[in-house]
């Protein structure tokens, strides 16, 4: 099968780390014999060229710039694209990237699938301040999000809840096809060494650790006043690290240094996804905490399935997917509560033979359903059973 890959962001950018999803699919179609076509929209644009990530995988970079004349030569050249291809896949629903995507399967006759992974609106509502011009790019993204679900001959969700989302606005769960987030069992792993991390930022004590980046959404204060409670009232000799970078960092590195924390606290700033599995396993204890609304009900977190692939304690606010990711593989604890984040990490560092028994429990329920291989599998399914109806209705 030929495949047609469209992604908005940079597939190479710390700062769109978000893109890897598509990346690892298309390795995995890659390894059961499919050919991809990868079209993605560098943050820099210098006229990059098309060239090959393998000898399968294409990678097409295109402009990312605003204005109609960037829009109809992009339109253009996926069109030209999809002229050889089986499957157009779409992954998000910003404009510059669903538009073309959308007209290029629709123009050549061509399966569209879309990968709703995010719930786009919400997350821009949480990562804005209130304007006339944000009302009117929040009212466009909700047009695209609700209308690509209609155009498009299948739909992957990341979640229970965007399924949900994803039935009232085309109400045939025929089209709806389950496609959870997964980990590289090979990159992360248990036999993963986090010396040089630890020794890079001359970490003694016990390291608790937070993977993700800093912006609105992500709850990462959660975590340092956990911290803060876990030092001042429950007196524990902790080192706290944040993998990651976003606009929000300043501020929470201000906040940081206003609880006194600045010497137990260790900001990375973004690190590439080729080391991030370093990272986490230098750490003792990985946290996920979150709020719970809208945004967090939609979630399949990226960073719950490195820790479990990676074998680590968890310990996760009980929100969205994450209780179902992590059954019986780590603590759940209250949402957006840092006595109910303290405690679960206080029962993890005091009971060692618990500790032990959840780390063994999450390596294993990554290699059975959280991983890439799983996810990339129920998309081809979605893809196969398409494509032969429409080449039966044909003939």
């Amino acid at each position: 099968m030929k495949i047609l890959m469209v992604h908005p962001h940079d597939i190479y950018s710390l700062a769109e780390p978000w893109a890897v999803r598509i990346v690892y699919f298309a390795k995995e179609f890659e390894k059961k014999g499919h050919t991809v076509e990868l079209a993605y929209f560098p943050l820099e644009w210098n006229r990059q060229k098309a060239w090959r990530l393998s000898k399968n995988i294409r990678l097409i970079p295109l402009p990312r710039k605003h204005g109609p004349h960037i829009l109809i030569s992009n339109i253009l050249v996926l069109w030209r694209l999809a002229a050889r291809v089986d499957i157009v896949h779409l992954q998000k629903c910003f404009y510059h990237a669903a538009i073309p995507a959308m007209l290029a399967a629709l123009f050549r006759g061509k399966h569209l699938h879309y990968d709703w992974d995010d719930w786009e609106v919400k997350i821009y509502e949480v990562s804005t301040y209130p304007s006339l011009l944000r009302n009117v790019i929040r009212k466009f993204l909700s047009i695209l999000e609700n209308t690509i679900p209609l155009v498009a001959d299948t739909v992957s969700v990341a979640s229970r809840r965007l399924k949900i989302e994803c039935n009232k606005i085309i109400r045939r769960g025929d089209m709806i096809f389950d496609a959870h987030v997964g980990a590289d069992l090979k990159q992360f792993n248990p036999l993963v060494s986090g010396l040089a991390v630890k020794e890079k930022f001359g970490i003694t004590r016990p390291l608790i650790l937070y993977l993700g980046q800093l912006h609105g959404g992500q709850y990462v204060e959660l975590f340092i006043r956990t911290a803060k409670k876990l030092i001042s009232d429950y007196h524990q000799n902790l080192s706290f690290m944040i993998v990651g970078d976003g606009y929000m960092a300043n501020d929470l590195k201000k906040m940081t240094n206003n609880l006194d924390l600045s010497r137990d606290i260790i900001f990375t700033g973004a690190v590439s996804h080729e080391l991030v599995p370093q990272y986490v396993a230098a750490a003792d204890i990985c946290v996920a905490c979150f709020e719970e609304n809208e945004v967090t009900s939609c979630k399949s977190p990226l960073k719950i399935v490195e820790y479990l692939a990676s074998g680590k304690a968890i310990v996760a606010s009980k929100v969205g997917e994450v209780p179902e990711m992590l059954q019986d593989s780590g603590v759940l604890v209250a949402p957006g509560d840092v006595e109910s984040l303290a405690s679960g990490v206080i029962r993890v560092l005091s009971d060692s033979e618990f500790k032990d028994k959840i780390q063994k429990s999450a390596r294993k329920r990554a290699e059975e359903k959280y991983n890439w291989e799983v996810t990339a599998s129920n998309l081809l399914k979605a893809y196969e059973n398409r494509v032969v109806k429409n080449k039966n209705y044909r003939l």
